[in-house]
């Protein structure tokens, strides 16, 4: 028998764990800047940013460390694809500020 209105969040879905993947670093990004960087206009902050590469790498430890955490707590409970979605994600994520630090 199926069960109805489960959470969504329990699910072993390679496509909730991407989505999970793709949100947590945005919603870290936007804890550490409301907490750390909240002096900066989001103009001024992205112009330092991008001049700045220690904050390039600041910002994408930080990111990053949201995926971990998810990626822990769904490989610890089983639930294996949604882990898969959430470390594909994370290593995208991770090239993707290795080339940033690169190319600025």
């Amino acid at each position: 028998m199926k069960k109805t209105g489960t959470f969504f969040l329990i699910k072993d879905n390679l496509k909730l764990g991407l989505i999970l993947g793709l949100i947590a670093p945005l919603i870290v990004f936007l804890f550490v800047y409301l907490f750390k960087f909240s002096g900066y206009t989001l103009d001024a902050f992205f112009r330092v940013f991008l001049n700045e590469k220690k904050i390039i790498t600041f910002w994408g430890v930080w990111c990053l460390v949201g995926n971990i955490a998810l990626f822990t707590y769904y490989i610890n409970t089983a639930k294996d694809k949604t882990a898969k979605g959430i470390f594909a994600i994370t290593v995208i994520y991770g090239i993707g500020i290795l080339l940033l630090k690169l190319l600025i």
